[in-house]
């Protein structure tokens, strides 16, 4: 579905992903969509495979991500990784590189990528000309910091069916935020290697696994696709609560 933003009796279509994320929290106005077109000026790509964020590095831009997937893992000195989450276009990537100076994890497209950079001045001067949107992103980290949690419990306490279950329903949620997914299924670039380094099991196990959820008639992960077969059912099985992603409606008019 299209966002639809009425002002002034006409509709203002805005379907870049970013904006329709944010609109679930404010209804933007025209001004508004206006600041936040500048954050579009400095676009750029990455190939799949090549961190364009770094563990440690400093004064690191941020980046919106246009198109493509991309994912941000933590490195142990072992050569392990635990990768924290999976970014989709409307996603801020490195956002507390901004704040903090230092990031703290690396990220890496995994499919080539387009994003705009934006460096904390362009964010300042956007929260000083608009404070709803400043709320807004705001709402963007805390629901961020929300998902991390949540994977936290399902990697502590869930079982392993569960546990896959959850995260293909949270990845739908989120992908028909921004028009890309719907209860039927999505598109979906992953791998059952990047699936097992984000939800703490070997790929032997995550193939096992999808494989026990297609035979009980709930979701199909297949040749790049997740199809739900019984939607419901997999929301029930795998006990999947949407309101953590606080996507329901605009909190602000």
């Amino acid at each position: 579905m299209v966002r639809v933003v009425y002002f002034e009796k006409e509709p203002i279509i805005d379907t870049r992903p970013l904006a329709r994320k944010l609109g679930a929290f404010v209804t933007l106005s025209t001004a508004e969509l206006d600041v936040l077109e500048r954050l579009y000026k400095r676009k750029r790509t990455f190939l799949a495979g090549h961190d364009l964020v770094h563990q440690g590095q400093e004064d690191q831009a941020c980046y919106i991500l246009l198109s493509g997937w991309a994912c941000s893992y933590k490195l142990l000195h072992d050569g392990q990784r635990q990768i924290v989450d999976f970014q989709i276009p409307g996603d801020f990537l490195g956002l507390r590189s901004v704040v903090l100076h230092v990031s703290d994890h690396s990220i890496e497209p995994v499919t080539d990528i387009e994003v705009t950079e934006v460096y904390a001045f362009d964010l300042l001067d956007v929260f000083a000309k608009t404070p709803r949107l400043a709320t807004a992103v705001l709402w963007t980290a805390s629901r961020d910091e929300a998902m991390v949690v949540e994977h936290l419990v399902g990697i502590g306490r869930r079982g392993a069916a569960e546990r896959i279950a959850h995260f293909l329903l949270e990845l739908c949620a989120r992908l028909t935020l921004v028009g890309m997914g719907s209860k039927a299924g999505y598109a979906c670039p992953l791998n059952q290697y990047l699936i097992a380094d984000a939800i703490g099991l070997s790929a032997v196990h995550v193939n096992r696994v999808l494989r026990q959820l297609r035979e009980h008639g709930m979701v199909t992960f297949r040749n790049g696709y997740v199809t739900f077969d019984n939607y419901d059912r997999t929301v029930a099985f795998a006990d999947f609560e949407v309101s953590y992603l606080d996507q329901s409606m605009p909190l602000l008019k």
